[in-house]
């Protein structure tokens, strides 16, 4: 297995040839080349033109991440909701969550930050946004056997405790990811995967 040092870089180097002409161009990453986590058709794009392009496209779901207790795992949702190219990612709770898992893709991904549940139920209700619950609890239904609205918040909680009572209540429907093995319950960014994946079945456009 070759080392770290012996790896290929990430990304192209600086653009050869003639520059292309459009405002969409990165002048900075032309010259120096573009390194970033991003698809093809997005390199040496300014930021600002990927995530406007990406706005033509968002699909209407929303993401929304209890965060009581700094939960690491929030940065993998986040990295979720940008490959589906979801509408918004919301932070209930704590504003500071750690960006590590994210991997940089919150930058193309508009953040809204909620101080608790109920500000969050009001953001939803005023857009007539049906809020559901993914965690395995008493009462819950199998995503499996769900119907996902096209326009929702999916709401996930944080590693552990899970959804508060009070997100519980607040939820049009609560599902579960239905398991097999020992464990109670699967990681908080897989159980995301999981969800959005569901709901990319069953809405996304795939042609």
């Amino acid at each position: 297995m070759p080392s770290v040092s012996e790896q290929p870089p990430v990304g192209v180097g600086p653009w050869e040839g003639p520059w292309p002409a459009g405002n969409h161009w990165d002048p900075e990453l032309l010259a120096g080349g573009d390194r970033r986590n991003v698809v093809d058709r997005y390199r040496y794009w300014r930021l600002e033109a990927v995530v406007a392009d990406l706005d033509r496209t968002r699909h209407p779901v929303h993401v929304a991440v209890e965060n009581w207790g700094h939960d690491f795992n929030i940065g993998s949702v986040v990295r979720t909701a940008n490959a589906v190219n979801a509408a918004a990612v919301h932070i209930v709770g704590k504003r500071r969550w750690n960006r590590r898992g994210a991997m940089v893709t919150d930058r193309y991904l508009h953040e809204v930050h909620h101080p608790d549940v109920a500000d969050l139920v009001a953001w939803a209700g005023e857009r007539g946004l049906p809020l559901v619950a993914i965690d395995n609890v008493p009462g819950s239904r199998p995503i499996e056997r769900a119907r996902l609205p096209r326009e929702c918040v999916l709401l996930f909680g944080q590693e552990g405790p899970g959804l508060t009572p009070q997100a519980l209540a607040a939820a049009a429907d609560v599902l579960h990811i239905t398991q097999f093995g020992s464990t109670r319950s699967i990681n908080a960014g897989a159980a995301a995967a999981i969800a959005l994946h569901t709901w990319v079945v069953q809405h996304a456009d795939l042609g």
